[in-house]
């Protein structure tokens, strides 16, 4: 695949030895104007296909959004990290775009059923609209958190509990194992390696893959690697929601997981200032036009 093309393909690549194991299911780009896990998935395959390493199972990597891709836009009609509700599936609802992603891209899951593997596991590669530290978005149910957790980069818990109808709810519904993961800044090359490594990491913790059998050992895997050593897990402890016609505006220069202090001003909203009542870490700061929520405040947790 080459991702200055017009058209992406639905299925960028698989790769397996043929030898019983379990499935890594693969998304990347589900919002178009995120085309990093693309980039890293091409990278990943064409080493895939030239080294030929054995590994257990199988790896199939997909497009999500491919209009919207194709355009730099996050989407056509809705979003679609936010169509995969139980009445949108159960009622084959397709009036738009991207409920139409949406069913093609569960026909591809279902072409892989669970009877043929050991376990199904997930990745789910995003970037985010500011400079962020790479981190994974985790749903505590089934064994996700302990998946997540095999994992180097920061870990944020319930995140995606809050906001509904996202990729990784239906696939953690369905039985699959796994994770959503946020490689930094949307045009930032670092973003494409940070997911080139959770790629690289994925496949050898899921397929047994072993890393050293390459013709030359993944910097980008090695990159990420070295993050384990200041691994932190947080859950969030307040959400500061904007409604439709309030003013906000942030301060400058928050990032995600910066600490903040009690007394702290924060932004302000609706001409009221907001001031910090946490001894905490700040997470999604608001800095562009669109959005309900200001920013979350987050604790780090055993």
């Amino acid at each position: 695949m080459n991702t200055s093309q017009t058209t992406y393909k639905r299925v960028l690549g698989e790769y397996t030895s043929h030898k019983t194991g379990p499935l890594l299911f693969i998304s990347a780009g589900i919002h178009g104007n995120e085309p990093s896990g693309l980039q890293a998935l091409e990278k990943v395959l064409n080493v895939l296909s030239e080294n030929k390493p054995e590994i257990r199972g199988r790896l199939i990597a997909v497009s999500g959004n491919r209009e919207a891709l194709e355009n730099n836009v996050r989407y056509i009609d809705e979003d679609l990290n936010r169509t995969w509700t139980e009445e949108n599936i159960a009622n084959k609802i397709t009036d738009t775009h991207e409920k139409k992603e949406m069913f093609c891209i569960i026909e591809v899951l279902k072409n892989y059923p669970e009877s043929q593997y050991e376990k199904r596991y997930f990745l789910d590669c995003h970037t985010t609209s500011s400079a962020s530290k790479p981190y994974i978005s985790v749903q505590d149910v089934n064994d996700n958190d302990n998946w997540a957790h095999q994992f180097p980069p920061y870990i944020i818990r319930g995140f995606s509990d809050i906001v509904y109808g996202c990729i990784d709810h239906y696939l953690s519904r369905i039985g699959v194992t796994g994770f959503v993961f946020e490689g930094g800044q949307h045009e930032s090359p670092d973003a494409v390696k940070h997911h080139e490594g959770m790629i690289w990491l994925a496949l050898a913790k899921a397929c047994n893959l072993d890393l050293n059998e390459l013709k030359t050992y993944p910097e980008a895997a090695a990159y990420m690697e070295a993050m384990k050593a200041d691994q932190k897990t947080f859950e969030i402890e307040h959400r500061h929601e904007i409604k439709n016609g309030d003013t906000f505006k942030m301060e400058p220069g928050y990032e995600n997981f910066q600490p903040i202090k009690k007394g702290e001003q924060l932004a302000i909203h609706n001409g009221k200032k907001i001031i910090s009542t946490w001894d905490a870490y700040i997470f999604m700061p608001l800095y562009q036009a669109q959005g309900n929520d200001g920013f979350f405040v987050v604790q780090e947790v055993e």
